[in-house]
């Protein structure tokens, strides 16, 4: 059995995106795959084998990067609690409080009207962007990439498909223009996904 990581991801998953720009930040080489439902019993991407195990939820494998693999450390420093508690608190705040409305199962069960995802999204980003105008530095806390920039990233992505006028956020454009200088962002982005559809 092959030691090398195995990710098994959708190009246009929000929580693929996370996973693929934390994996690729340490340098963990990986390989994709389609097929995930039977280690997944909620039948949900991101899952990442990796040491052995089989991990799953975007924001768990990102901490169990962090936790193995801190050559390239996804939080701040252990000696500042609050500022790791600021990165985790907009994770949250992206990942829980934003990202779900524009979900493909929840758009096609309970929001068929697309223009509501917008709506979740902007009500989403004036909160964000109030966030951030406090705490980012080029990044969304502080000067370093944090695991809060890898959640930002897809959900940047994804309001723009939305059609939300993103000219309202200048602090959150800002923020964005200095993650997409990164190549790991480039080496990340759906577009350049195996499994992204070629134009």
């Amino acid at each position: 059995m092959s030691t090398k990581p195995v990710l098994y991801s959708y190009f246009r998953s929000s929580c693929s995106w996370r996973v693929r720009f934390g994996v690729t930040s340490n340098t963990v080489r990986f390989q994709h795959s389609d097929w995930f439902r039977a280690i997944n019993p909620m039948k949900q991407v991101p899952v990442l084998i990796i040491d052995g195990q089989t991990l799953a939820q975007s924001t768990s494998i990102l901490e169990y990067l962090e936790e193995t693999r801190p050559n390239r450390p996804l939080l701040p420093d252990r000696s500042d609690p609050v500022l790791r508690a600021t990165v985790r608190r907009i994770c949250q705040d992206i990942v829980s409080g934003i990202q779900p409305f524009q979900n493909i199962s929840v758009l096609s069960e309970v929001a068929a009207d697309r223009n509501q995802a917008q709506k979740c999204i902007a009500v989403g980003f004036e909160a964000l962007e109030r966030t951030l105008s406090v705490t980012s530095g080029k990044f969304c806390v502080g000067n370093e990439i944090t695991m809060a920039d890898l959640c930002l990233a897809p959900q940047v992505f994804n309001a723009n498909r939305f059609k939300v006028d993103m000219s309202k956020y200048p602090v959150i454009g800002r923020v964005m223009e200095s993650i997409e200088e990164l190549q790991e962002y480039r080496d990340s982005h759906p577009d350049n996904q195996p499994d992204s559809p070629q134009p």
